[in-house]
C-alpha cells in the first residue's frame, strides 16, 4: 500500500488517496485499486498523476476506486479517473447517487441544505455568502460516473487481501471504512481524523439524529479496533479505537457547552449557539458551526434536556447530567493529535 497526498486549499487539508498495488507477499498486483481520489481540480489531477507515476502506473491504469464517502474532496475525481480508465467507482448506497451525479439527488441535497439554514435560524446575510460559496465551488465534485453502490458488510477482494466495508454514518450518510482483519488496519475516510473532530450536523444535512448517528459510529469503530487507521487526511492513526473515544468525550464537552450557552442566552437558535461556540464564521465554516451546533441540540432535544419551538431550543432541565446523554466508550485512552 502507497499513499499520495493531494492539496486542498477549500476543505480540511490535505487529502489522502491510498494505492493498493499488489499482494502482502510483494507479487505482481491483480488490478490498481485507490480508496478516494482528490478533489476535482486540474491541479490536482495533476498531483494524482504525477503520484501515480512515481509508482510506475498512470491514471489510465487504475482498474478500481473505493470511496469513503461522497464529499467532493474523496470522490471528485472519480468521474476523471473512470473517464481515463474505464475503473470501476464503488461507493454506498446511500452516497452512490450523489457520487454519480444524479441530478435529483443532488438537487434534493441541495433543497435540504436551505431548509436547514432556515431551520437553524441563518440570518439573510450570511446565509447568502453560504450559498455563493457553495454554488462557487460546485464543479469540485467532478463530472458524473457511473457508480457501483454496496451495503454495509460487503467485501472486496483486493490483490489477495479482502476488505470489508464497515458503515460508519454521522459525518456523511454513506461514510464507509474499509476494513482488512488480516492486516489489522482499516481506510476510515473522514470517520475518524488525527487532528480535527468531524463535522456533524452540517457536512451532510441528509443524516438525520447526526450526533446520535456519529456517537454509534464511533462505538462500533472502537468495537472494531483496528490496529493502524488510514484517514483522509494527515496522517495515519496508531490508536484508533483511542482517537475515537477521545472524540466521543469531546462531543460530551461540547454537548456541556451547548448546555450552557442556552443558560446564558436563553430560548436560541442553532445560529445563535454556534456564535457563542465559534464566533464568527466564514466560507465551508458558515455550514460546519450552526449545523454541528444544531446536531447537539437535537441531541438535548431528543433525550428531553431542552425542548424546540420553531427554530428555537429552550433549555428545561436547568442541571442536567450531560455524560448521561452518551455511552461510556469503555477505554480511557485518550489520543491526541501529534502528527503534521
Amino acid at each position: 500500500m502507497e499513499r499520495i497526498r493531494l492539496t486542498n486549499t477549500v476543505f480540511e487539508g490535505l487529502n489522502n488517496v491510498y494505492v493498493l498495488d499488489g499482494p502482502a507477499d510483494g507479487g505482481d498486483p491483480d488490478e490498481l485499486v485507490l480508496v478516494d481520489a482528490g478533489v476535482a481540480l486540474p491541479e490536482v489531477r495533476e498531483q494524482l498523476a504525477v503520484g501515480l507515476a512515481d509508482l510506475g502506473y498512470g491514471i489510465a491504469d487504475v482498474d478500481r476506486v473505493l470511496l469513503t464517502h461522497w464529499h467532493a474532496d474523496h470522490a471528485g475525481l472519480a468521474g476523471a479517473i473512470q473517464s481515463e480508465s474505464g475503473a470501476t467507482i464503488h461507493a454506498h448506497e446511500a452516497d452512490a447517487p450523489l457520487v454519480a451525479g444524479d441530478e435529483y439527488s443532488l438537487l434534493e441535497e441541495r433543497r435540504l441544505q436551505r431548509e436547514k439554514f432556515r431551520e437553524w435560524g441563518m440570518p439573510e446575510g450570511p446565509r447568502a455568502e453560504l450559498v455563493d460559496f457553495l454554488e462557487g465551488h460546485a464543479d469540485l465534485g467532478g463530472e458524473p460516473c457511473d457508480v457501483e453502490p454496496f451495503a454495509d458488510g460487503e467485501e472486496f477482494a483486493v490483490n489477495g487481501r479482502t476488505l470489508e466495508a464497515v458503515h460508519l454514518p454521522g459525518h456523511a450518510a454513506g461514510l464507509t471504512a474499509f476494513h482488512d482483519p488480516a492486516a489489522d488496519e482499516a481506510f476510515v475516510g473522514d470517520a475518524i481524523l488525527p487532528k480535527y473532530t468531524p463535522n456533524v450536523g452540517g457536512a451532510d444535512v441528509r443524516v438525520e439524529a447526526p450526533l446520535a448517528s456519529y456517537v454509534g459510529s464511533l462505538l462500533d469503530l472502537i468495537d472494531l479496533d483496528p490496529g493502524t487507521a488510514w484517514p483522509g487526511h494527515r496522517d495515519r492513526i496508531d490508536d484508533p479505537a483511542g482517537r475515537a473515544a477521545t472524540i466521543l468525550r469531546h462531543h460530551v464537552e461540547r454537548t456541556g457547552n451547548v448546555v450552557d450557552a442556552l443558560a446564558d442566552l436563553g430560548p436560541s437558535t442553532p445560529w445563535e449557539v454556534s456564535a457563542a461556540l465559534f464566533g464568527d464564521l466564514h466560507g465551508i465554516h458558515v455550514l460546519h458551526g450552526p449545523g454541528e451546533a444544531y446536531a447537539h441540540l437535537d441531541h438535548l432535544a431528543e433525550a428531553g434536556v431542552a425542548e424546540r419551538t420553531g427554530t428555537r431550543y429552550t433549555l428545561v432541565d436547568a442541571d442536567p447530567d450531560v455524560s448521561a446523554l452518551f455511552p461510556d466508550p469503555g477505554i480511557d485512552r485518550v489520543v491526541e493529535w501529534e502528527g503534521e
